[in-house]
């Protein structure tokens, strides 16, 4: 007898919560209502978000893996048993480089309610190559504007690619201080878009003309460093006696 009363007392115990639920619900229905659908819809306007997103990356990378090809498609004349059907040719690195900064920058545009949402991946990537793109031209001015904005990304890859050519175009300016100092810093926080080697011949490159012991110092680093690469080792070391006693 004493189990089942404690098993009835439980019983009359679910029944009163239920009961005072029950209750509840009736007294409060709009609002129980009103929270769900307003969950509804935020999760749904999650979700709808999330596929919008998928959506943009998706197109956008399509569209910079085409902008690439051209950025990187060769310049030249090919004979016709050398032609690779669909593969892109350019007479000169002008025309080359004027069609990519186009493709480069219809992928970069952001329109209607892309601009209220952050901007993917693909659409920031294009936007450093429209720089560098800008740089080839001899759109200096507009280089440096570009470059500047894509060096300040939060991407380590993309803003080192930026600040690399930001180097490029300060040297062409003749800010060699300025483009030493970049270069140095990407050699010490190297990235897989800025390799430490490609920061540290950059470096090696600009001291040539005026600072050949420097260049002389920066060719022996990296002979010591990748000097397991026979053949790059040999081009360090011709690099090195080339240079101006």
């Amino acid at each position: 007898m004493a189990k089942l009363s404690r098993r009835e007392l439980k019983e009359d115990r679910l029944r009163s919560a239920f009961e005072d639920y029950e209750a509840f619900a009736k007294e409060h229905a709009r609002e129980i209502i009103a929270s769900v659908v307003i969950f509804l819809v935020v999760i749904g306007a999650v979700f709808g978000v999330r596929m919008l997103v998928d959506n943009l990356q998706a197109t956008a990378n399509t569209r910079l893996a085409a902008a690439l090809d051209t950025y990187h498609a060769y310049v030249g004349t090919v004979s016709a048993e050398m032609a690779v059907p669909g593969t892109q040719t350019f007479a000169t690195d002008q025309e080359k480089y004027k069609k990519a900064l186009a493709e480069f920058q219809a992928v970069a545009e952001v329109t209607g309610i892309e601009k209220l949402l952050p901007k993917v991946k693909a659409v920031r990537i294009a936007r450093c190559y429209e720089g560098m793109c800008q740089a080839h031209l001899g759109q200096d001015a507009a280089a440096v504007k570009t470059l500047q904005e894509s060096a300040r990304d939060s991407d380590p890859d993309i803003a080192s690619l930026a600040q690399m050519a930001l180097a490029g175009e300060d040297v062409k300016t003749g800010k060699v201080a300025d483009a030493i100092k970049i270069y140095q810093e990407l050699s010490d926080h190297p990235t897989s878009t800025v390799p430490r080697s490609t920061a540290l011949l950059a470096l090696a490159g600009v001291y040539r003309g005026s600072q050949p012991a420097q260049a002389r110092e920066v060719y022996k680093r990296l002979i010591s460093e990748y000097g397991t690469d026979s053949t790059l080792a040999a081009e360090l070391k011709q690099q090195i006696s080339s240079l101006p006693q």
